[in-house]
C-alpha cells in the first residue's frame, strides 16, 4: 500500500452521517447541514476529498454505485465508506403493524458484512486503500420519539424489548465494521469512539437520535485528523 503522502485523491462512500445531514428544527425536514471540516483537513493533509455519501443509503445501494464507478474507470488512493445506520434499521410501520412478528433490519447482519466485504476486497484488488469508519451511537429514546412518531410505540418496544435494544442492535453493526477492518486488515476510523470519549452523548446528537449535530460533526473532524496524524502507525497496525 502507498504511503500517507501519496494518498491524495479520497473518495466517500456512505450514508447521511459523513454527508452532513441534519433535522431542520423548525420544519422537521432533513437537510444538509455539514461542519465536518472537509476542507481544512484537505488542506492539513494535502487532500483532494470527493463525497458520494447518499441520505439512505445502504451496503446494497453502496455496492452497486462502487460497481459503476469502477465500470467507469475511476481510481482513486483510498476510499473512506460509512455504513451500517441504514442498514440495521427496520421499517418501524410494519414492526408497530404487527408486534408479534417477525422482521428484519433493511440489510441483515451476515449479508452486510459480506456485502461491504465484497466492497473492500474490489478496492484492496485495484489498490486501492479502503478506510472502514465505525457507526456515531445514537440517542435510543430519542431515535424511537423521532421516529416512530404517529406509530404504536409501546407495540414497538414489546417487539424489541425495550428501548435500549435500539441502541444494541445498531451497536452490533459497528462492531461488525470492525470486526471486518479486522479480518480484512484494513484501516479503521473509529467516530463511535470517538463519541463515547466525549459523554454526553445529547449534546452531539441531533432530536431524531442519529444524526450528529455541528458539535457531534466537529468530533468527526477531530477523530478524522487523530487518525491523519498517526496514519503510517494506523496502516501497520492493520496490515501486520
Amino acid at each position: 500500500m502507498k504511503r500517507v503522502k501519496h494518498l491524495t485523491e479520497i473518495e466517500v462512500l456512505g450514508d447521511s452521517i459523513l454527508k452532513g445531514i441534519q433535522p431542520d428544527r423548525e420544519t422537521g425536514k432533513y437537510m444538509v447541514k455539514n461542519d465536518i471540516d472537509i476542507s481544512g483537513l484537505s488542506r492539513e493533509f494535502g487532500l483532494s476529498v470527493h463525497n458520494d455519501s447518499h441520505f439512505g443509503s445502504t451496503a446494497v445501494k453502496g455496492g452497486r454505485l462502487l460497481d459503476r464507478m469502477l465500470d467507469r474507470g475511476a481510481a482513486w488512493d483510498a476510499v473512506v465508506m460509512d455504513f451500517g445506520g441504514n442498514d440495521c434499521d427496520f421499517r418501524w410501520a410494519e414492526v408497530a403493524a404487527d408486534p408479534a412478528g417477525e422482521h428484519s433490519p433493511n440489510v441483515p447482519p451476515l449479508e452486510f458484512l459480506e456485502r461491504y466485504r465484497a466492497m473492500v476486497r474490489k478496492l484492496k484488488n485495484r489498490g486501492i486503500v479502503p478506510i472502514l469508519t465505525t457507526l456515531p451511537p445514537l440517542e435510543p429514546q430519542w431515535f424511537l420519539d423521532w421516529w416512530c412518531q404517529g406509530l404504536d410505540k409501546d407495540a414497538v418496544q414489546r417487539w424489541m424489548g425495550g428501548v435500549s435494544t435500539i441502541y444494541t442492535h445498531q451497536e452490533h453493526y459497528s462492531h461488525l465494521v470492525k470486526q471486518l477492518a479486522r479480518e480484512e486488515r484494513v484501516p479503521l476510523v473509529d467516530i463511535r469512539g470517538a463519541f463515547l470519549e466525549q459523554g454526553r452523548l445529547d449534546t452531539l446528537i441531533c432530536e431524531d437520535g442519529t444524526h450528529p449535530n455541528s458539535a457531534g460533526q466537529a468530533v468527526i473532524t477531530c477523530a478524522f485528523r487523530a487518525f491523519g496524524l498517526r496514519w503510517e502507525e494506523e496502516l501497520r497496525k492493520a496490515t501486520a
